[in-house]
């Protein structure tokens, strides 16, 4: 479990985060949107121990890890997926994932070996590419491998920086299907920040608005999509964008992310 409470962060003199609570339970997945700027890549860079909090608490499975470098909260449980997949483009894939098991290299070679089975099961298109550099892999394949690596140290709780960006609709429909099957089948917290609300939407239990360093709006999928703020800024309603302040209005389009298969959301 992760449980975030009345966080503050920044830089320098720049307060980012007001007072930021979220609690991600085992087996369950909260999703954060919101327009850029209003500080969800700081939540999870504070949350994971790249951001020193001015105040505030984070604790990982109950115990207080906050203001602790970001190797202890790793060692923790605690696995960070950042923005732009950040893979070793000079090391094989399969070195790729080795080093994600490196917090957890007292474990034994069955542990490792049935954590490896796993990411090949959710990502099998990198069964084949396990030899290769990479950075020789499509940006879709290197999002599996970011996302391989962290789970290669059997966190329980995984937090993920905007996953789909940059990548094709039916790419992001694949992540997306791995993720709710992490959520149903493996007992993880996993917290998302998205920008792609239509696919966080999907396969979130919770989501949380942020919007200048604070959550303004939260609950679950099926109760932002009537809010009219949410439907104007971020779903493409009918009323302004102005609704919710500082986000943009998208368009209504097509997304592979929201007709796949995926495990419905536990009550």
């Amino acid at each position: 479990m992760l449980e975030v409470s009345g966080l503050y962060a920044g830089y320098d003199r720049l307060e980012v985060l007001r007072g930021v609570d979220v609690t991600v339970a085992a087996g369950r997945l909260v999703a954060v949107v919101g327009a850029n700027g209003a500080g969800k890549t700081t939540l999870l860079r504070a949350v994971s121990g790249l951001l020193r909090p001015s105040a505030g608490s984070v604790r990982v499975d109950g115990d207080d890890v906050t203001g602790s470098s970001a190797e202890r909260i790793a060692a923790r449980g605690l696995a960070h997926v950042p923005e732009n997949r950040l893979v070793f483009p000079s090391l094989s894939v399969e070195d790729n994932l080795l080093l994600g098991g490196w917090t957890r290299r007292k474990d034994s070679k069955q542990d490792l070996a049935q954590r490896h089975d796993l990411v090949m099961e959710l990502f099998p298109r990198l069964q084949d590419r396990l030899q290769l550099n990479a950075g020789a892999l499509s940006g879709g394949e290197q999002q599996m491998l970011a996302i391989g690596r962290g789970l290669m140290a059997r966190p329980r709780v995984l937090i993920l920086d905007e996953p789909s960006l940059g990548l094709a609709p039916r790419v992001v429909g694949e992540i997306i299907a791995a993720l709710a099957r992490l959520r149903s089948e493996q007992d993880i917290a996993i917290l998302l920040v998205e920008q792609n609300v239509r696919a966080a939407f999907r396969v979130a239990d919770h989501v949380l608005v942020m919007d200048r360093g604070a959550v303004q709006l939260e609950g679950t999928p099926g109760e932002l999509e009537t809010d009219e703020r949410v439907r104007a800024a971020y779903l493409g309603g009918s009323v302004a964008a102005k609704a919710v302040p500082g986000a943009v209005e998208q368009p209504e389009h097509s997304n592979p992310a929201e007709s796949a298969d995926l495990p419905a959301p536990r009550a």
